[in-house]
């Protein structure tokens, strides 16, 4: 077998990963409202580690490249969403700015960590999503108790969230869904309005990291900053499939065993995660 062969083949397997991480990343967006990132991010460390890129810029390529295709997904899952009168755009429009504030912070951390915190970070906040999923302790039985959070607590939840997604590459759903239904949102409502969450953090913060990653060494082909195009490209087209297939299994089954597989899921990728940054 020639190099160039190799080569290909190679290639080949890569975007294959890339594209199965994008069909379960968009069922998982649509099924759970969240972005997809916490399916993205390791399946991207993956392959950007098969390809040998540099150290210093793997993690915050991945995580860059993770928020640029939750624009892709969270907007597919939206949809999806709204066709079903899931949406509350009133919620969005409250927690909007605030979500922005808190993404141009995350943006901002990022720049001054390196690649070895951002994997402690994020092996932490999918451990801490992995729980929830498992053990949801904040789960209300009587919704509709508490008001949905307005002024100082409105702005200091929301600026959180928009730095902890952007932190970790992710669409921020996980935590909307839990303040949403634990102030009495149903699941469907809260699920598809997490979608438009995931937007409003993903699109600024892929922006960010592009910024970010302008100039720097060592980025593959295809990379515009800390954005990899050609990821983008593979897994985009595969949410764009499975999300409304997600959404509408959100409407259609009881998710409580797939919560669970799923926390499974987060608790084993953390500790990958948090194995790999330790120093070899």
């Amino acid at each position: 077998m020639s190099g160039n062969e190799a080569n290909l083949i190679q290639i080949a397997q890569l975007v294959a990963v890339l594209l199965a991480a994008g069909l379960l990343a968009g069922f998982v967006a649509g099924l759970f409202g969240i972005g997809g990132g916490f399916v993205i991010v390791p399946a991207l460390l993956l392959v950007f580690h098969v390809f040998d890129i540099d150290d210093d810029v793997l993690t915050h390529l991945a995580i860059g490249t993770s928020l640029a295709t939750i624009v892709f997904t969270s907007l597919r899952s939206l949809q999806a969403h709204n066709r079903k009168g899931a949406v509350d755009f009133q919620i969005i429009r409250d927690w909007l700015p605030w979500l922005l504030v808190g993404v141009v912070i995350g943006v901002i951390l990022a720049r001054f960590m390196d690649g070895r915190s951002m994997k402690w970070i994020f092996s932490a906040g999918v451990f801490l999503m992995g729980l929830h999923f498992l053990f949801p302790v904040l789960k209300r039985k009587t919704p509709g108790h508490l008001p949905m959070p307005t002024g100082i607590a409105l702005a200091a939840i929301a600026t959180f969230l928009g730095g902890f997604s952007a932190l970790l590459g992710i669409g921020g759903g996980t935590i909307a869904v839990l303040v949403m239904t634990w102030c009495g949102r149903s699941i469907h409502q809260a699920v598809g309005t997490a979608a438009g969450f995931g937007v409003i953090i993903a699109l600024p913060g892929s922006i960010g990291f592009a910024i970010l990653g302008l100039g720097e060494p060592g980025l593959p082909f295809g990379s515009v900053g800390y954005i990899n195009l050609i990821a983008v490209a593979a897994i985009a087209a595969m949410t764009y499939i499975t999300a409304p297939l997600g959404a509408h299994a959100a409407h259609s089954l009881n998710a409580a065993a797939l919560k669970r597989v799923f926390g499974i899921y987060l608790i084993v990728t953390s500790a990958i995660v948090l194995y790999d940054s330790l120093p070899k």
